[in-house]
């Protein structure tokens, strides 16, 4: 799948050290790994704002859109339009639906279809793969 935005991973690297990322930032967006349950910084944190790609700044959500599912993620019931893309995701012995970032292909987290009214989607979140923006 090819983005607008690609780079080496030396210099996803780069930027993200410039960004002041934290540490699994990389490990999370270039190459899906999932930091653990209850430990990112925006899983409970509840600004007025929106939340772009840690690595491009592309506008994935509004805070708005945040709700507590209880999971350990942050978790948003609606994605800007157009702002992130799903793949089918096969790993760990199950069928998830992936979510990425639709202008550099960042691994966000995943989509499930148990969330609130209206959309009953429940975007999983990492937290690492997350930028906040209280502008919005």
């Amino acid at each position: 799948m090819t983005y607008s935005i690609e780079k080496t991973d030396a210099d996803w690297q780069q930027t993200l050290r410039d960004k002041g990322a934290e540490p699994r930032a990389f490990e999370v967006t270039r190459h899906a790994a999932t930091e653990r349950p209850f430990t990112g910084k925006y899983e409970a944190f509840w600004d007025d704002g929106s939340y772009h790609c840690i690595c491009c700044g592309n506008k994935l959500f509004d805070s708005f859109t945040k709700f507590d599912a209880g999971c350990g993620w942050p978790s948003f019931s609606e994605a800007v339009p157009g702002s992130i893309k799903e793949i089918v995701d096969h790993t760990h012995g199950m069928v998830r639906t992936e979510t990425v970032c639709a202008r550099c292909g960042a691994h966000l987290g995943h989509v499930f279809p148990d969330g609130p009214a209206p959309t009953g989607l429940r975007y999983c979140m990492n937290s690492a793969s997350l930028d906040f923006d209280p502008q919005k």
